[in-house]
C-alpha cells in the first residue's frame, strides 16, 4: 500500500504530465480536468488510512525494566501498524496516596489521544482505569496482571488481556536442583501492592510454605535498613534466598530507595546466594538467576491480542488467560562467585548474561 507521501508525489506527476499534454493548446481543457484532478487527491488520500492509536498506559515508568521489555514485546507484534502513546503512572516510586492523581492524569491523556485501543499495563493501571474503560467501551487488553481481574472490573465486555503468575513453585523445584541439601529459603519481597497480591494469589496469604519438602518463609519488607538486616543475617535461619520485588523500599526519611541500589546492595553482602522470579533480577552485581519470568513474552502475548482485536475481534469474546512461559536464565559471574555448577540438562536450554 502506497504512503501518504508516496501518493501525493505521484499525484504531483500526474499533474505534471496533464499540464505538458494540455498547455498551452487547449487552457480550457485543462480547466476542466482541474475538478477531476482534486476529487483523484481525495480518492487517493481517503486510500490511506491512519494507522490506529494505541495507548498504553504503564503502572510504573520506563526506567523499570518490566515495562521495558514487555514494551519491546508489543512493539515487535504492533510496531508496523499502528501509532503508540505512552503515559507513565510511576507507582512503583510515587506514595500511594498519589495513586489516584496519577490515574486522573492518565485518564486526562486518555482523552486527549482518543486512542483506538488502549493497553493497561499491571495491577495498578487495570485497577485505576479499569472500570473507566469499560464505560467508554473503548477495546482493552491489560497485561501482567497478578491478581484476580474480577477483583477490579467485571469480565466480558471490551476488555481482556493476560494474567501473570510468578512461577514461585517451579522456581523452588528448580533451585533445589542448583544447590542440593537447601531445606530452607528465604522469599523477600518489598511491602508494595504487587508482592501482597503474590501472596494471596500464589502462597494463598501464607508466610511459611513447604514446597517439595522444603520450608519457604515469605518476608514483605518496606523500608531499607530492614532489608539490609534481614540480609545481612540470613545464613543464620535460610539456606539460599529468592529475590521477588524490590521497587518500593523507602529509607528513614521516606525517600524511595532505587532499584538498582536494592538489588546492587543485596548481591554485595547477601551471605548466601540469591536467586531471581523475573529477568531483571538477574546479572553481575544481582542474582544467579534461575527459572524466570519475562516482561517482553507478557509483551509479545498482549500484542498478539490487541492484534485480533484491531482486525474486528470482540475483546468479550475472549476470556483473559495466563503467560506461563518461563525459561532459565543465569549470571556467569554469579555461578563462578558462589561455585554453583548447572546440570547439564538445564545448561543446554539455558540462556546466560555477561
Amino acid at each position: 500500500m502506497q504512503t501518504r507521501a508516496a501518493t501525493v508525489m505521484s499525484l504531483r506527476g500526474l499533474w505534471g504530465n496533464l499540464r505538458s499534454a494540455f498547455y498551452p493548446r487547449s487552457l480550457g481543457c485543462c480547466l476542466l480536468l482541474i475538478p477531476l484532478f482534486l476529487f483523484s487527491c481525495g480518492a487517493f488520500a481517503a486510500s490511506v488510512p491512519d494507522k490506529p492509536k494505541v495507548l498504553v498506559i504503564e503502572s510504573y515508568h520506563d526506567g523499570y525494566p518490566w515495562d521495558q521489555d514487555y514494551k519491546r514485546g508489543l512493539e515487535h507484534v504492533l510496531a508496523d501498524e499502528v501509532q503508540f502513546f505512552n503515559f507513565q503512572m510511576d507507582t512503583k516510586r510515587v506514595h500511594k496516596t498519589r495513586y489516584v492523581e496519577r490515574a486522573n492524569a492518565a485518564w486526562a491523556e486518555y482523552k486527549k489521544i482518543k486512542p483506538d485501543l488502549v493497553i493497561l499495563g499491571d495491577d495498578n493501571a487495570l485497577r485505576y482505569l479499569g472500570t473507566r474503560l469499560i464505560q467508554s467501551g473503548t477495546p482493552t487488553v491489560f497485561l501482567g496482571i497478578n491478581n484476580n481481574p474480577r477483583n477490579y472490573i467485571p469480565i466480558g465486555y471490551n476488555i481482556t488481556g493476560i494474567l501473570e503468575r510468578p512461577l514461585i513453585k517451579r522456581s523452588i523445584a528448580e533451585l533445589r536442583r542448583l544447590v542440593p541439601g537447601v531445606e530452607r529459603i528465604l522469599l523477600l519481597f518489598d511491602s508494595g501492592v504487587t508482592s501482597r497480591i503474590i501472596a494471596n494469589e500464589v502462597m494463598e496469604g501464607e508466610s511459611k510454605v513447604t514446597i517439595l519438602n522444603t520450608q519457604v518463609t515469605v518476608r514483605y519488607i518496606g523500608r531499607w535498613e530492614s532489608w539490609q538486616t534481614i540480609v545481612r543475617h540470613a545464613k543464620k535461619h535460610y539456606d539460599a534466598i529468592v529475590i521477588g520485588l524490590y521497587h518500593t523500599l523507602v529509607d528513614q526519611q521516606g525517600q524511595h530507595v532505587p532499584a538498582e541500589e536494592v538489588i546492587r546492595w543485596s548481591s554485595q553482602h547477601s551471605p548466601l546466594p540469591l536467586f531471581g522470579l523475573w529477568g531483571f533480577a538477574v546479572g553481575r552485581e544481582r542474582t544467579v538467576g534461575g527459572m524466570v519470568l519475562s516482561g517482553y513474552e507478557q509483551g509479545i502475548a498482549a500484542g498478539v491480542l490487541a492484534k485480533k482485536i484491531l482486525n474486528g475481534m470482540d475483546p468479550a469474546s475472549v476470556s483473559p488467560k495466563v503467560a506461563e512461559k518461563g525459561y532459565y536464565l543465569f549470571s556467569r559471574s554469579q555461578l563462578q562467585k558462589w561455585n554453583i555448577k548447572l546440570p547439564d540438562k538445564i545448561a543446554r536450554k539455558a540462556k546466560f548474561v555477561e
